[in-house]
Protein backbone atom coordinates (compact mmCIF):
# COMPACT_ATOMS: atom_id res chain seq x y z
CA UNK A 1 0.00 0.00 0.00
CA UNK A 2 1.41 3.42 -0.91
CA UNK A 3 1.80 6.15 1.76
CA UNK A 4 -1.07 8.10 0.21
CA UNK A 5 -3.51 5.17 0.11
CA UNK A 6 -6.53 5.60 2.43
CA UNK A 7 -6.74 3.33 5.47
CA UNK A 8 -9.99 1.41 5.86
CA UNK A 9 -11.73 2.45 9.10
CA UNK A 10 -12.05 -0.12 11.87
CA UNK A 11 -15.63 -0.99 12.80
CA UNK A 12 -15.80 -1.59 16.56
CA UNK A 13 -18.49 -2.51 19.06
CA UNK A 14 -18.34 -1.17 22.62
CA UNK A 15 -20.52 -2.53 25.40
CA UNK A 16 -20.57 -1.20 28.93
CA UNK A 17 -22.46 -1.14 32.21
CA UNK A 18 -22.05 1.10 35.23
CA UNK A 19 -24.02 2.81 37.99
CA UNK A 20 -26.53 5.13 36.33
CA UNK A 21 -25.78 8.86 36.56
CA UNK A 22 -25.95 11.92 34.31
CA UNK A 23 -23.28 12.40 31.67
CA UNK A 24 -22.47 8.82 30.69
CA UNK A 25 -23.69 9.03 27.09
CA UNK A 26 -22.07 12.42 26.58
CA UNK A 27 -18.75 11.17 27.96
CA UNK A 28 -18.75 8.07 25.77
CA UNK A 29 -19.81 9.93 22.63
CA UNK A 30 -17.24 12.64 23.29
CA UNK A 31 -14.45 10.12 23.73
CA UNK A 32 -15.38 8.37 20.51
CA UNK A 33 -15.47 11.73 18.71
CA UNK A 34 -11.96 12.54 20.00
CA UNK A 35 -10.79 9.39 18.22
CA UNK A 36 -12.50 10.36 14.98
CA UNK A 37 -15.27 7.88 15.60
CA UNK A 38 -18.51 7.82 13.65
CA UNK A 39 -21.30 6.10 15.61
CA UNK A 40 -23.22 3.72 13.36
CA UNK A 41 -25.50 2.18 15.99
CA UNK A 42 -26.28 3.07 19.60
CA UNK A 43 -28.61 1.60 22.23
CA UNK A 44 -28.85 2.24 25.93
CA UNK A 45 -31.02 1.33 28.91
CA UNK A 46 -31.17 2.47 32.50
CA UNK A 47 -32.59 -0.15 34.86
CA UNK A 48 -34.53 1.57 37.68
CA UNK A 49 -34.48 -1.63 39.73
CA UNK A 50 -30.74 -2.30 39.77
CA UNK A 51 -29.69 1.32 39.28
CA UNK A 52 -27.37 0.28 36.47
CA UNK A 53 -26.93 1.82 33.03
CA UNK A 54 -26.23 -0.33 29.95
CA UNK A 55 -24.97 0.78 26.54
CA UNK A 56 -23.97 -0.78 23.23
CA UNK A 57 -22.31 1.35 20.55
CA UNK A 58 -20.95 0.50 17.12
CA UNK A 59 -18.42 2.97 15.79
CA UNK A 60 -16.05 3.32 12.84
CA UNK A 61 -12.70 4.97 13.49
CA UNK A 62 -9.37 5.42 11.74
CA UNK A 63 -7.57 5.48 15.09
CA UNK A 64 -7.86 1.73 15.71
CA UNK A 65 -8.77 -0.16 18.86
CA UNK A 66 -5.56 0.10 20.89
CA UNK A 67 -5.59 3.89 21.34
CA UNK A 68 -9.29 3.79 22.13
CA UNK A 69 -8.84 1.10 24.78
CA UNK A 70 -6.34 3.21 26.71
CA UNK A 71 -8.71 6.16 26.99
CA UNK A 72 -11.69 3.90 27.68
CA UNK A 73 -9.88 2.49 30.68
CA UNK A 74 -9.53 5.98 32.14
CA UNK A 75 -13.23 6.63 31.48
CA UNK A 76 -14.11 3.31 33.11
CA UNK A 77 -12.40 4.37 36.34
CA UNK A 78 -14.34 7.63 36.37
CA UNK A 79 -17.74 5.96 35.89
CA UNK A 80 -17.03 2.56 37.55
CA UNK A 81 -17.64 0.86 34.22
CA UNK A 82 -17.42 -2.73 33.16
CA UNK A 83 -16.74 -2.61 29.43
CA UNK A 84 -15.67 -4.60 26.39
CA UNK A 85 -14.40 -3.52 22.97
CA UNK A 86 -14.30 -5.82 19.94
CA UNK A 87 -14.37 -5.76 16.15
CA UNK A 88 -17.85 -5.88 14.66
CA UNK A 89 -18.56 -9.25 13.08
CA UNK A 90 -15.44 -11.01 14.41
CA UNK A 91 -16.42 -14.70 14.64
CA UNK A 92 -16.24 -16.02 18.20
CA UNK A 93 -14.30 -19.25 18.58
CA UNK A 94 -17.07 -21.63 19.58
CA UNK A 95 -17.18 -25.19 20.88
CA UNK A 96 -20.49 -27.06 20.54
CA UNK A 97 -21.43 -29.89 22.90
CA UNK A 98 -24.00 -32.47 21.83
CA UNK A 99 -25.32 -35.91 22.75
CA UNK A 100 -27.46 -37.62 20.08
CA UNK A 101 -29.97 -34.99 18.89
CA UNK A 102 -28.76 -33.42 15.64
CA UNK A 103 -31.11 -30.52 14.95
CA UNK A 104 -29.37 -27.76 16.92
CA UNK A 105 -25.85 -28.64 15.78
CA UNK A 106 -26.99 -28.89 12.17
CA UNK A 107 -28.77 -25.55 12.40
CA UNK A 108 -25.81 -23.69 13.90
CA UNK A 109 -23.35 -25.14 11.39
CA UNK A 110 -25.68 -24.34 8.48
CA UNK A 111 -26.26 -20.78 9.69
CA UNK A 112 -22.53 -20.25 10.06
CA UNK A 113 -22.07 -21.17 6.41
CA UNK A 114 -25.17 -19.63 4.87
CA UNK A 115 -26.26 -16.73 7.10
CA UNK A 116 -22.98 -15.31 8.39
CA UNK A 117 -23.64 -16.39 11.96
CA UNK A 118 -20.58 -14.77 13.58
CA UNK A 119 -19.08 -17.89 15.14
CA UNK A 120 -16.13 -20.08 14.22
CA UNK A 121 -17.08 -23.64 15.14
CA UNK A 122 -13.70 -25.00 16.20
CA UNK A 123 -14.87 -28.29 17.76
CA UNK A 124 -17.79 -30.56 18.48
CA UNK A 125 -17.60 -32.47 21.77
CA UNK A 126 -19.99 -35.33 22.44
CA UNK A 127 -20.52 -38.06 25.00
CA UNK A 128 -21.69 -40.26 22.10
CA UNK A 129 -20.24 -40.96 18.65
CA UNK A 130 -23.55 -40.62 16.81
CA UNK A 131 -23.03 -37.12 15.39
CA UNK A 132 -19.47 -37.57 14.17
CA UNK A 133 -20.64 -37.89 10.50
CA UNK A 134 -22.45 -34.55 10.77
CA UNK A 135 -19.36 -32.85 12.19
CA UNK A 136 -17.30 -34.40 9.42
CA UNK A 137 -19.77 -33.11 6.82
CA UNK A 138 -19.30 -29.55 8.09
CA UNK A 139 -15.54 -30.10 8.50
CA UNK A 140 -15.61 -29.48 12.25
CA UNK A 141 -13.18 -31.50 14.42
CA UNK A 142 -15.10 -34.04 16.51
CA UNK A 143 -14.06 -35.15 19.99
CA UNK A 144 -15.74 -38.16 21.60
CA UNK A 145 -15.58 -37.69 25.39
CA UNK A 146 -17.68 -40.39 27.10
CA UNK A 147 -19.27 -39.47 30.42
CA UNK A 148 -20.21 -41.80 33.25
CA UNK A 149 -20.49 -41.20 36.97
CA UNK A 150 -16.96 -42.56 37.33
CA UNK A 151 -15.47 -40.50 34.46
CA UNK A 152 -17.36 -37.21 34.84
CA UNK A 153 -14.44 -35.36 36.45
CA UNK A 154 -12.01 -36.59 33.79
CA UNK A 155 -14.45 -35.66 31.02
CA UNK A 156 -14.80 -32.13 32.34
CA UNK A 157 -11.03 -31.84 32.67
CA UNK A 158 -10.73 -32.85 29.02
CA UNK A 159 -13.31 -30.23 28.07
CA UNK A 160 -11.32 -27.53 29.84
CA UNK A 161 -8.18 -28.70 28.06
CA UNK A 162 -9.93 -28.25 24.72
CA UNK A 163 -11.21 -24.83 25.75
CA UNK A 164 -7.65 -23.75 26.51
CA UNK A 165 -5.98 -25.46 23.55
CA UNK A 166 -8.48 -24.08 21.02
CA UNK A 167 -8.79 -20.63 22.61
CA UNK A 168 -12.55 -21.14 22.92
CA UNK A 169 -14.61 -18.04 23.69
CA UNK A 170 -18.07 -19.61 23.75
CA UNK A 171 -19.40 -23.06 24.62
CA UNK A 172 -22.86 -24.01 23.32
CA UNK A 173 -24.79 -26.90 24.84
CA UNK A 174 -26.80 -27.90 21.78
CA UNK A 175 -28.92 -30.57 23.48
CA UNK A 176 -25.99 -31.89 25.49
CA UNK A 177 -27.84 -34.11 27.92
CA UNK A 178 -25.38 -33.87 30.81
CA UNK A 179 -25.34 -31.63 33.86
CA UNK A 180 -22.16 -29.60 34.25
CA UNK A 181 -20.55 -29.47 37.68
CA UNK A 182 -20.69 -26.33 39.80
CA UNK A 183 -16.92 -25.94 39.45
CA UNK A 184 -17.04 -26.09 35.65
CA UNK A 185 -19.93 -23.60 35.57
CA UNK A 186 -17.87 -21.19 37.65
CA UNK A 187 -14.80 -21.64 35.44
CA UNK A 188 -16.80 -20.84 32.31
CA UNK A 189 -19.22 -18.30 33.78
CA UNK A 190 -20.87 -16.14 31.14
CA UNK A 191 -19.36 -18.24 28.33
CA UNK A 192 -21.80 -21.19 28.18
CA UNK A 193 -25.22 -21.06 26.49
CA UNK A 194 -27.70 -23.90 26.89
CA UNK A 195 -30.91 -24.63 25.02
CA UNK A 196 -33.55 -26.08 27.30
CA UNK A 197 -36.43 -27.82 25.59
CA UNK A 198 -39.05 -26.06 27.67
CA UNK A 199 -40.40 -22.58 28.29
CA UNK A 200 -38.57 -21.96 31.58
CA UNK A 201 -39.24 -21.62 34.45
CA UNK A 202 -41.90 -24.25 33.75
CA UNK A 203 -41.10 -27.95 33.28
CA UNK A 204 -37.46 -28.07 34.33
CA UNK A 205 -35.23 -31.14 34.22
CA UNK A 206 -35.88 -34.28 32.21
CA UNK A 207 -38.74 -35.01 29.78
CA UNK A 208 -40.28 -31.51 29.75
CA UNK A 209 -42.50 -32.25 26.74
CA UNK A 210 -44.06 -35.18 28.57
CA UNK A 211 -44.58 -32.93 31.59
CA UNK A 212 -46.17 -30.30 29.36
CA UNK A 213 -48.43 -32.88 27.72
CA UNK A 214 -49.58 -34.12 31.11
CA UNK A 215 -50.59 -30.57 32.03
CA UNK A 216 -52.46 -30.03 28.76
CA UNK A 217 -50.51 -26.92 27.79
CA UNK A 218 -51.60 -24.79 24.83
CA UNK A 219 -48.10 -23.43 24.17
CA UNK A 220 -44.79 -25.25 24.13
CA UNK A 221 -41.52 -23.44 24.07
CA UNK A 222 -37.76 -23.44 24.36
CA UNK A 223 -35.39 -21.31 26.42
CA UNK A 224 -31.81 -20.33 25.62
CA UNK A 225 -29.96 -19.27 28.76
CA UNK A 226 -26.54 -18.91 30.31
CA UNK A 227 -25.46 -21.91 32.36
CA UNK A 228 -24.97 -21.59 36.09
CA UNK A 229 -24.55 -24.09 38.90
CA UNK A 230 -28.32 -23.96 39.50
CA UNK A 231 -29.93 -26.37 37.04
CA UNK A 232 -31.98 -24.53 34.38
CA UNK A 233 -31.89 -21.33 36.45
CA UNK A 234 -29.32 -19.29 34.47
CA UNK A 235 -30.08 -15.84 33.03
CA UNK A 236 -32.44 -16.14 30.07
CA UNK A 237 -31.33 -14.77 26.69
CA UNK A 238 -34.16 -15.82 24.39
CA UNK A 239 -37.41 -17.82 24.38
CA UNK A 240 -39.73 -18.98 21.62
CA UNK A 241 -43.09 -20.76 21.55
CA UNK A 242 -45.37 -22.81 19.33
CA UNK A 243 -49.13 -23.20 19.77
CA UNK A 244 -50.47 -26.74 20.35
CA UNK A 245 -53.73 -28.33 21.42
CA UNK A 246 -55.28 -31.46 22.91
CA UNK A 247 -54.80 -33.43 19.68
CA UNK A 248 -51.01 -33.32 19.86
CA UNK A 249 -49.32 -36.40 21.28
CA UNK A 250 -46.02 -36.20 23.15
CA UNK A 251 -44.20 -37.20 19.95
CA UNK A 252 -45.84 -34.27 18.13
CA UNK A 253 -44.70 -31.88 20.83
CA UNK A 254 -41.15 -33.18 20.55
CA UNK A 255 -41.11 -32.70 16.77
CA UNK A 256 -42.55 -29.19 16.97
CA UNK A 257 -40.28 -28.39 19.88
CA UNK A 258 -37.12 -29.19 17.95
CA UNK A 259 -37.90 -26.39 15.51
CA UNK A 260 -38.52 -23.98 18.38
CA UNK A 261 -35.27 -25.05 20.06
CA UNK A 262 -33.07 -24.40 17.06
CA UNK A 263 -34.63 -20.96 16.44
CA UNK A 264 -34.21 -19.81 20.03
CA UNK A 265 -30.67 -21.13 20.28
CA UNK A 266 -29.55 -19.56 17.00
CA UNK A 267 -30.85 -16.14 18.05
CA UNK A 268 -29.19 -16.40 21.47
CA UNK A 269 -25.85 -17.40 19.96
CA UNK A 270 -26.03 -14.60 17.39
CA UNK A 271 -26.88 -11.96 19.98
CA UNK A 272 -24.09 -13.15 22.27
CA UNK A 273 -21.57 -13.21 19.42
CA UNK A 274 -22.63 -9.71 18.36
CA UNK A 275 -22.18 -8.48 21.95
CA UNK A 276 -25.85 -7.62 22.30
CA UNK A 277 -26.34 -9.39 25.65
CA UNK A 278 -25.33 -7.68 28.90
CA UNK A 279 -25.76 -9.12 32.38
CA UNK A 280 -28.04 -7.40 34.90
CA UNK A 281 -27.82 -9.64 37.96
CA UNK A 282 -29.94 -12.73 37.25
CA UNK A 283 -31.45 -11.02 34.20
CA UNK A 284 -30.09 -10.07 30.79
CA UNK A 285 -30.33 -6.86 28.80
CA UNK A 286 -30.57 -7.77 25.10
CA UNK A 287 -30.03 -4.99 22.56
CA UNK A 288 -31.58 -6.48 19.42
Amino acid sequence: MSPTSPVDPTHLVLTLSCPDRPGIVAAVAGLLAQHGGNITESQQFGDPLSGLFFMRVQVTTDAGADALREDLQALAVRFEMTWRLDVVGRPLRTLVMVSTAAHCLNDLAFRQRSENLPVDLVAVVSNHDVLRPMADFYDIPFHHVPVTAATKAAAEARLLELVEELDVELVVLARYMQILSDELCRRLEGRVINIHHSFLPSFKGARPYAQAHDRGVKLIGATAHYVTGDLDEGPIIEQDVERVDHAHAVEDLVALGQDVERRALARAVRWHAEHRVLMDGRRTIVFR
